[in-house]
């Protein structure tokens, strides 16, 4: 059997390559499968070893990593010939995105064929893989995340465990994309505005980046308002984001803009403010989307 330097990588798409390229890094002996061979010469010329087939890289190592596009592909692979049996005493280390619901039946499938399961959702590019500030969410059985947190370091420094669902770690990664993509939309009608008013659209995204770090802490205070049930006014009143929003949707139906986006958040807080909420803190908004 495998001694603890040794890894099998299944998957190289571009984080996956990241991901073989940082445990060759630190000394790992490293077996590789993936469908198109040919993505795995530059590894195999540092060392690594390309298994003949999923199942052979599996049974070569006790612990496993896969990432791949999504559970269809994931899934692809758990269907080929050999690789349920060869999962009998691994660990497999699922990084490949998807919902809580693929999590639930990926370690129930896991267990059923004698693995030990870890769920992973990495929150950060390739190229920002190996930092000691490197995102990467966990969870599972503590024991499993105990013999798997080695390998882990190895690929991010920032390893936020959530218990023992699997599902933790990719319900937190919808919860944390919900954020950034709530941001970017937001971010993208800033430089819609920027550009109407004749603004240096990359001057805004200095002045954006500079504004974030007290941002994140007013969220963070938020989410511990969410938290306590408590929405007396303490930082931001909602009334005040229900004028805010209200003027963004205005002026952008005046300088003849594209309005989805202050369509959409205007609509949310004048039914927060119908609603009665106009007096409380702002992350009372969350009373009207519990509904």
């Amino acid at each position: 059997m495998s001694n603890n330097k040794e890894v099998s990588v299944l998957g190289l798409g571009a984080m996956g390559v990241v991901i073989a390229r940082l445990f060759l890094d630190q000394g790992y002996k490293v077996t590789l499968w993936n469908r198109s061979a040919d993505k795995a010469d530059a590894l195999v010329a540092r060392g690594a070893v390309l298994a003949r087939s999923a199942a052979e890289a599996l049974r070569v190592s006790r612990v496993a990593v896969m990432c791949v596009y999504d559970y269809r592909a994931a899934d692809a692979i758990f269907a080929m010939d050999g690789v349920a049996a060869a999962l009998d005493g691994r660990l497999l280390a699922q990084l490949t995105t998807g919902s809580p619901k693929d999590a639930r039946e990926a370690e129930v499938w896991a267990h059923r064929h004698g693995a030990a399961y870890l769920e992973g959702a990495i929150q950060a590019a390739p190229d920002q893989m190996g930092r000691p500030d490197t995102p990467l969410l966990v969870s599972g059985a503590q024991a499993v995340f105990v013999e798997a947190e080695p390998f882990l370091k190895v690929l991010a420094g920032g390893i936020v465990y959530l218990g023992e669902k699997a599902s933790a770690a990719a319900a937190m990664d919808l919860a944390t994309l919900s954020s950034i993509y709530g941001t970017m939309l937001g971010f993208l009608h800033g430089a819609r505005i920027a550009e109407h008013e004749g603004f240096d659209v990359a001057e805004y995204g200095r002045i954006v980046a500079g504004i974030m770090p007290t941002f994140a802490g007013f969220l963070q205070h938020e989410g511990a308002v969410i938290q306590s049930g408590d929405f007396t006014i303490s930082q931001s009143p909602m009334r005040i984001s229900v004028e805010a929003t209200q003027r963004i949707l205005q002026t952008a139906q005046e300088a003849g803009i594209n309005t989805e986006f202050p369509t959409f958040a205007a609509g949310l807080f004048r039914r927060a403010d119908a609603a009665g909420l106009g007096g409380e803190e702002l992350a009372a908004l969350i009373k009207l989307l519990r509904h």
